[in-house]
């Protein structure tokens, strides 16, 4: 099969991956899905890969075949798989889980003590076909393989935080989003979906306020061109937000967020590559908290699956064939792919 392949990690993302042939997998465990690839999101978190960010928390041996959100139809399976079957179309959740570890028990499968990572441990997506386990794979009764790609990580990420944020928002209360691409516009839609908050959307591309506003954003603000602090205290008079959203991760937006919250606000870093440089007595005074986000369960991939299927989300995508596939990484690199790029091997 063809596969696009990582051999050395590079800040050259014009010839960042090879396409060769390849090995197709086979099931060697009971649990086995082997899925014919049909979409494959390219996320920004492959050229941070591709970059070597990742080499210190998931060391691999290359060369490696990227691409973790995937989806497609499945083509065989180990002997006790029951929950999908040959012919079905599924999503597949980005990790590989044993479900019999405390963290997987507790529910945080992300947290599995023993996952595996397509397209970050071992081979993922970018690929005709990918290896995966019967925990990984939501069955897709009306929904495109490749249209939903995506949310396999990007939708499920932006949802999972939305979903923390939307437990500490109330009607009345402001939600601030900073980023308004791939992950942002997706995040948008879920805290519209889910809380009466009122959304401020943060970019410094216009083209992206205007997806944002088309996503349900009640205010944008261009931070290229406006003081962010000042349009959120204007818009909030003087409140302040209670939960901040931030998919850009740059120092330059991690620093917002004491001047955007509320007291007891949290700051939820979702993109990721900067820095968090806030004096302790900052944290304390306002009793503000900096959040992480990693992905997101098993179960709310199927919510947010389930939030498809009722028109509650818009994934914008772009679709390109694997031949394209060092272009993508490009175009990412330079800001110039609005909402997501799904790759079709």
């Amino acid at each position: 099969m063809q596969a696009a392949r990582l051999h050395e990690y590079t800040d050259d993302m014009s010839e960042a991956l090879t396409i060769e042939e390849v090995d197709r997998p086979e099931p060697t465990r009971s649990d086995h899905v082997v899925v014919e690839v049909e979409g494959a999101g390219w996320c920004q978190t492959d050229n941070h890969i591709v970059e070597g960010m990742w080499e210190e928390y998931a060391p691999v041996d290359l060369p490696q075949t990227l691409g973790h959100e995937n989806a497609g139809r499945v083509v065989e399976t180990g002997d006790e798989v029951t929950t999908v079957e040959e012919g079905d179309r599924v999503i597949c959740h980005p990790l590989m889980t044993c479900g019999t570890c405390r963290r997987c028990r507790l529910g945080d499968d992300m947290h599995c003590e023993n996952a595996q990572f397509p397209g970050l441990t071992t081979d993922g997506g970018f690929a005709e076909y990918l290896l995966t386990s019967e925990r990984a794979a939501i069955r897709l009764d009306t929904l495109d393989p490749v249209e939903i790609a995506p949310h396999a990580d990007a939708g499920i990420t932006a949802y999972h935080a939305a979903k923390k944020a939307a437990d500490e928002l109330v009607p009345g209360s402001y939600a601030v989003v900073i980023g308004i691409g791939g992950l942002g516009h997706i995040g948008l839609q879920a805290l519209d979906s889910m809380t009466a908050a009122r959304t401020v959307a943060v970019d410094v591309k216009d083209a992206a306020l205007d997806l944002a506003a088309d996503c349900g954003a009640d205010y944008t603000v261009n931070s290229a061109d406006e003081d962010v602090a000042e349009a959120v205290e204007g818009i909030t008079d003087g409140a302040g937000a209670l939960q901040v959203l931030d998919f850009v991760g740059a120092d330059a937006t991690t620093s917002l967020g004491p001047d955007l919250l509320a007291g007891r606000g949290d700051h939820h870093v979702v993109g990721y590559g900067g820095h968090v440089h806030e004096p302790s007595q900052t944290l304390v005074d306002a009793e503000i908290a900096y959040r992480g986000t990693l992905v997101g369960t098993y179960t709310e991939l199927q919510e947010l699956v389930a939030l498809v299927e009722q028109g509650e989300m818009d994934l914008h995508t772009t679709e390109y064939d694997l031949s394209q596939i060092n272009a993508v990484a490009e175009k990412l690199e330079h800001g110039e792919i609005e909402g997501r790029a799904v790759i079709k091997p």
